[in-house]
This record gives structure tokens, sequence and C-alpha cells, in this order.
């Protein structure tokens, strides 16, 4: 159909933010942070169990700061987005790699959110809720104003954008 634009998957051209990659090594230390302490406590008051505990805590101290020092880096280079007046892309995970694409037309809420950690490293995540059964886009490591700026361009776009007749 002459005109008709066509909608692509096609690798999205954005990187998130260069601050997301701290943002998400302080996760990443945070969630290994918190077994280790607590087998580390139990290590303190079970005395027979102690150093297997211990062994156990070290072991995983290591893994976290391994996944730490790796999987943030990588995350980086493979999450991408990208909004164009037809669509919003991403393509996010590193094992498992996702790729979306929402049409503007079949866009229902865009949102922003700021975590305590987010509001520290001056990021935010854009959430696109689609007429999907597969349901929301997120977008995370963007810069906050990048973030506001993006949900008032889609909400700008798919206000005026026709709905899709599907």
């Amino acid at each position: 159909m002459a005109g008709e634009k066509t909608v692509r998957l096609r690798p999205p051209a954005n990187r998130m933010n260069r601050r997301a990659v701290t943002w998400w090594r302080v996760q990443c230390l945070l969630t290994a942070a918190v077994p280790v302490g607590v087998l580390v406590v139990l290590a303190a008051f079970i005395e027979p169990a102690r150093r297997w505990l211990l062994v156990a805590a070290g072991a995983l101290a290591l893994l976290g700061l391994a996944g730490t020092a790796f999987f943030p880096a990588w995350w980086y280079r493979v999450h991408r987005w990208e909004v164009t007046d037809e669509a919003v892309y991403v393509r996010t995970g590193a094992l498992w790699q996702e790729w979306r694409i929402a049409p503007m037309s079949r866009i229902q809420t865009v949102d922003t959110m700021r975590g305590p950690l987010e509001q520290a490293f001056r990021l935010a995540t854009v959430t696109v809720t689609t007429a999907s059964a597969r349901g929301e886009i997120r977008i995370q490591g963007l810069d906050h104003e990048t973030a506001a700026d993006l949900a008032e361009q889609l909400t700008r776009i798919t206000q005026a954008t026709p709905g899709d007749a599907t």
C-alpha cells in the first residue's frame, strides 16, 4: 500500500545513560550483600556451622563481586531504546535478549518512575503500557531529564496517532 509506514524489528539506536552502569553495580552489590550479611550473622551465632557458613559467605561475596564487575558493563552494551513517530523500540537482556516494538497506536499510558537509587544517580525509568497481552515496555537507566522529555514526546505523538483498528 502506497505511503503506508512499516514497523520493523531492528536494533534501536540509543544507549542507556552511562550512569546506569554504576546504578546497576550498586544494585548488584546490594543484592549480593544481603545474603552474605545473613550468612555472616548466622555464622556468629551457630558455632558448629561457622566455618561452612563463612565459606559460603565468601564464595557468594566473590560471585557477587565478579557479577558486579562484569554484568553492568555487558548490560550497557546490549540494552538499547529508540522512539520514532511510528513506534517505541526496546532491546534488553544479556543472555536472553528481548526485542520489543510498541506501535504508537497501541500505547495506552506513559509513566516515569524514580526509585531512591535512581534519584541518587539522576536516572529514571519510562514505562510504556500497551494494548498488548505482553504488557508494558520499560526503558531503564535514562537521565531523569531525558526520561521526562521522552514521556512528554510519547504523550504528544500518541495523542496525534489514530487508534489501531485491530
